[in-house]
């Protein structure tokens, strides 16, 4: 009997390497990414879960390269995409692959788009500078994307400035723009936040349909809220103080979450999702990056903390092959 043919092992697109990012303050120089590494496979759809100022954005925003340069400053690490380094890139190079080869929808598509530009200028630009389409032709296929995106009159809508758009209308813009180049990798900067639920299951359909139709390669969602992450990840990353405190499959991270930041978080979500009388919260407040406490940033709130946590800076520990978490008592 013939042995089965083992299936092949999933092909790494992007590899963020022990990066560092600082920013410039009245206080001094602040970590605000510390030693963060994680692997983005093809066709993956990878959530980067966390509280505000966690380090989701500023992670992926360097991998484009987007931080403003001063106050930021990348100070250490790699960002591998397709085995060239993008943190050594020369500039000229570096615009070329930025929304070409990865592209991004920002969180707020009012402030992402300009003001003062229609949307048919907007797009006509994308397509000029990574296609070299213009004119009518450009405006055809500006209009064929609009549709697919599910934006109602595209045509019409090409003549509209952004403030005549709705907050749903304005996103499927955006991300009508990042699939002009049908990129390798997609991030999306919590592209929900501020869309009511019936327009955020829209955009989150929208963006699965595009991934199956091989629109977008690879998915990158930043986001808090665990009920999308639920509905649209393979994998899981989940920061706090800059770090990666856990990563595991989507499956197995709402099944056995290890890390008590991320029990904390799913038992909030959990407390939502049944309509619970009591809601959990997590006590105390998110840390401030320029005054971390010793040993284990978590350990200020963490309902398991021993004398150990305050004083010792834990590491990534293995759980099992595919899931990883920074605790003592992993």
């Amino acid at each position: 009997m013939k042995a089965p043919t083992p299936s092949p092992l999933p092909t790494k697109i992007l590899d963020v390497r022990h990066l560092r990012v600082h920013f410039k303050t009245d206080e001094g120089m602040v970590e605000v990414v510390r030693d963060v590494s994680f692997t983005l496979f093809r066709r993956e759809t990878l959530a980067l879960v966390g509280e505000s100022g966690s380090g989701k954005s500023v992670t992926c925003l360097s991998i484009n390269r987007l931080l403003p340069c001063p106050p930021a400053v990348i100070s250490g690490g790699e960002i591998i995409y397709q085995e060239v380094n993008l943190l050594r890139l020369p500039w000229k190079e570096m615009h070329l692959c930025r929304g070409k080869d990865i592209a991004m929808i920002f969180q707020e598509p009012a402030t992402a788009l300009n003001p003062i530009l229609t949307i048919r200028t907007q797009m006509n630009e994308v397509w000029l500078r990574h296609k070299d389409i213009r004119g009518k032709e450009a405006d055809y296929w500006s209009i064929d994307l609009l549709a697919r995106v599910g934006l109602p009159d595209a045509a019409k809508r090409l003549d509209s400035y952004p403030h005549e758009l709705s907050g749903g209308m304005r996103q499927r813009v955006l991300i009508a723009m990042a699939l002009i180049t049908n990129p390798s990798i997609l991030i999306a900067d919590e592209p929900t936040t501020a869309l009511d639920v019936t327009t955020q299951a829209q955009i989150l359909e929208l963006l699965v349909k595009m991934q199956q139709e091989r629109k977008i390669g690879s998915l990158i969602f930043i986001t808090h809220n665990l009920a999308l992450v639920s509905q649209i990840a393979d994998r899981v990353i989940v920061f706090y103080a800059g770090q990666i405190q856990e990563e595991a499959p989507a499956s197995e991270l709402f099944r056995h979450p290890a890390h008590p930041y991320t029990q904390g978080l799913l038992s909030c979500f959990n407390s939502l999702e049944h309509k619970e009388d009591r809601f959990h919260a997590i006590s105390g407040n998110p840390p401030d990056l320029k005054l971390l406490p010793s040993g284990c940033p978590f350990h200020p709130r963490c309902p398991h903390v021993v004398e150990r946590c305050k004083t010792v800076a834990p590491e990534l520990r293995a759980v099992n092959e595919k899931h990883t978490a920074r605790c003592h008592f992993v």
